[in-house]
């Protein structure tokens, strides 16, 4: 029994499922999982001494790779002066200055521990500012664990959602319409019927928890126009997005600007972070200015910001967003040449930095179209890779993520265990 084997069977007996994070239970994809002892640049290594090439990057924060010495060196210094104030620190002004300049939408922020929580924060603002209770989101975009958005589709666009989770009250669940992404007449229904009832609409701008796929042309910017028709508060989850595919993430490239934006990941440097910022109008309904309460004790926190400040910084001095274009575009010219060759048009998304392969012949963008790929190849891909070496996400639901610690090298090893991977998952 592998050391991996030994841990996860006691911790099975500890933590529920054995993990504390569902997708890392391997069940996607019939298997159980690693556990790693190290992890530096664009490889992790197992507790059993297994050297993988790694392309999760923790979900998405290591973008300068893992361990990256500029954010271990500020991680240490910050430690030195202590790890946890919960007083106003430097480093908090500083990232809040950085934010608002970078992100399009951003005029004040604030900062919080988590990507779910800084979504749950910017919807209680948003009621709070419009003095509205209902809520959109868009089937196949995650926000987090909040309550209000762990919400299946109704039976139709003007239904409201039911509980997507146990121990989600079926009220809460009704204060949240759920609509096909990709969908302008669905939305247009419900705002013919319900738009003065609207507080917010939230959606990933380009959704990466269902796999990876792409807003439609004119899609965001016909959101934009809708919910300013309607006063309603268009807010971006951009947690995933937000300092990966650019300094001001999807609203740069797109050039649309919502109301509010969800960040994090990035900005932490692989340390617990969230952030929620948009227009001051909007954000100093906040207390301690305006009526709407939002606290936490760890806010803001030292260690997460100097890590975060240093691999912002560092993306930009280097200009690591045009690199990692480049890796990303000598990523996705090798996948569609081995699909040439095999005969096989499986829909392949990349975006800068992130990337998915669904095995599905016909386009995807939408949680229903993603749905059709080969969920049985998947498995047999996924773990041929891994058992050569290259470790994607255990869920053919979830996004690849590159780091500029990804060499040349490392992409033609991946291209040649993909290739191997998908004749195997082919038969």
């Amino acid at each position: 029994m592998s050391l991996s084997d030994k841990l996860f069977k006691i911790a099975k007996n500890h933590i529920p499922g054995g993990v504390n994070s569902p997708v890392r239970a391997f069940r996607n994809v019939d298997g159980e999982p690693f556990f790693v002892r190290r992890a530096k640049g664009s490889r992790i290594e197992t507790v059993d001494g297994v050297h993988l090439i790694d392309y999760i990057g923790t979900w998405g924060p290591a973008i300068l790779g893992h361990a990256p010495e500029t954010v271990i060196h500020a991680v240490h210094n910050a430690a030195k002066d202590g790890v946890s104030f919960g007083i106003p620190n430097p480093y908090e002004v500083e990232m809040a200055q950085l934010i608002c300049d970078w992100v399009p939408s951003v005029e004040k922020v604030r900062m919080v521990n988590s990507g779910t929580e800084a979504t749950m924060s910017a919807l209680r603002l948003a009621r709070g500012y419009t003095g509205r209770d209902l809520v959109i989101k868009f089937e196949g975009c995650y926000h987090g664990h909040v309550d209000s958005l762990l919400v299946a589709a109704g039976s139709g666009a003007l239904t409201h959602g039911r509980p997507d989770s146990a121990g989600i009250p079926a009220q809460l669940a009704e204060l949240t319409i759920t609509l096909p992404f990709n969908d302008p007449e669905a939305l247009e229904k419900v705002m013919e019927a319900k738009g003065d009832q609207i507080a917010a609409i939230i959606l990933e701008p380009i959704p990466a928890n269902a796999g990876l796929f792409f807003p439609k042309e004119g899609f965001l910017e016909f959101l934009r126009e809708i919910t300013a028709k309607h006063g309603i508060v268009l807010v971006f989850d951009e947690v995933m997005t937000g300092f990966r595919l650019a300094k001001g993430g999807v609203q740069e490239r797109f050039g649309v600007t919502p109301d509010l934006t969800a960040l994090g990941k990035v900005i932490g440097g692989g340390l617990p972070v969230g952030a929620f910022g948009g227009k001051a109008e909007i954000m100093d309904q906040l207390a301690p200015d305006g009526p709407v309460y939002q606290a936490g004790t760890l806010s803001g926190n030292p260690l997460a910001l100097a890590a975060g400040l240093a691999q912002l910084k560092e993306l930009d001095t280097n200009k690591g967003f045009d690199q990692l274009e480049a890796i990303g575009q000598r990523l996705e010219d090798g996948v569609r040449n081995i699909l040439k060759t095999l005969g096989k048009d499986y829909t392949f998304h990349r975006i800068g930095s992130m990337f998915c392969l669904f095995f599905s012949e016909s386009p995807v963008y939408d949680l229903e179209t993603a749905k059709q790929a080969d969920g049985e190849a998947f498995k047999r891909f996924f773990h041929h890779a891994l058992e050569a070496g290259v470790y994607f996400a255990p869920s053919p639901y979830e996004t690849g993520f590159l780091s500029l610690a990804h060499s040349s090298g490392d992409i033609d090893d991946t291209l040649e265990v993909m290739e191997a991977a998908l004749r195997h998952a082919l038969g």
